[in-house]
């Protein structure tokens, strides 16, 4: 073995019993108890090489679980140590070894910008001298900026802080059709909407 050696992992009994607990459950996500299969393999004193070969995975994502995990490891034997009931103790775990936050990019509008987006959306148009009577997404995105809600806003995001935009019922009563329908008629006209 070439490399400086790892950080031992010890594992109290209490806490082994829930991991692999755990490790057993059918509910289990795959990638928790791959996890927790690392975790125990370098409990039981393998080296990081050792546990990348018997699972087939790379060294740099044993490192990092077996990081992870002495990271959690103080918080983890307190809750033992403080009597945690198991199922609390399999949650801590499950948190301890869960992905961390992706950082993504910021969000461009505040929720009070879509707030206020959306509540010009409920305005009549012809109080705001809009000379329509419905809004649309461009002319709502063009009142958002006049207002000073944003410095500019796409017709696709207004689109996307109002919904599809569609109706969600049918365009014309159904039982209106019923009674001026036959049954065979009905049937019909049901399966044309789909």
């Amino acid at each position: 073995m070439r490399g400086p050696k790892p950080s031992p992992v010890i594992v109290s009994d209490r806490l082994r019993a829930v991991l692999e607990h755990l490790g057993r459950r059918q509910t289990s996500p795959q990638r928790l108890v791959r996890r927790l299969q690392i975790v125990l393999a370098a409990a039981d004193g393998l080296a990081n090489d050792q546990i990348a070969r018997r699972f087939g995975l790379g060294r740099l994502t044993v490192r990092t679980w077996r990081g992870r995990w002495l990271t959690a490891a103080p918080r983890l034997e307190a809750a033992v140590a403080g009597g945690d009931d198991a199922r609390l103790l399999a949650q801590l775990v499950a948190d301890a070894l869960d992905d961390a936050p992706r950082p993504g990019a910021p969000a461009t509008f505040s929720a009070e910008q879509v707030v206020q987006v959306v509540a010009i959306a409920c305005e009549p148009p012809p109080a705001s001298d809009r000379p329509t009577s419905h809004w649309t997404p461009r002319e709502v995105a063009a009142e958002a900026a006049h207002r000073g809600i944003v410095t500019s806003i796409s017709p696709r995001s207004v689109e996307r802080f109002l919904g599809s935009g569609r109706p969600q019922a049918a365009p014309e009563p159904l039982l209106a059709e019923r009674q001026a329908g036959r049954a065979g008629g009905l049937r019909r006209a049901g399966r044309d909407r789909v």
